[in-house]
């Protein structure tokens, strides 16, 4: 399916990057009564752990990584949404 091969052309492009600890990604699971909520209801997951703030900086202007956004990007014109944040536990 495209959206599993979008994802994992994101998780390639993050790896690939030498500057991601981790990175996961998942579909989303829906649930009923979800589409009543007025918020953002995600289609897909992506989860990168990295060391710092500037090192996610330097993740997100991999050329690498803008190459698969744009080239999938221009096949599925999709909206990106993002929590940058302190580790949670």
């Amino acid at each position: 399916m495209e959206l599993d091969q979008y994802l994992a052309d994101i998780e390639r492009a993050m790896l690939d990057t030498g500057l991601a600890q981790s990175v996961a990604v998942r579909r989303h699971v829906p649930i009923p009564g979800e589409e009543a909520i007025p918020a953002l209801i995600a289609t897909a997951i992506v989860q990168v752990a990295v060391a710092d703030a500037e090192t996610l900086a330097k993740a997100f202007a991999a050329p690498g990584l803008h190459q698969v956004i744009d080239r999938w990007q221009s096949r599925y014109p999709y909206r990106v949404a993002w929590a940058n944040h302190e580790p949670l536990s």
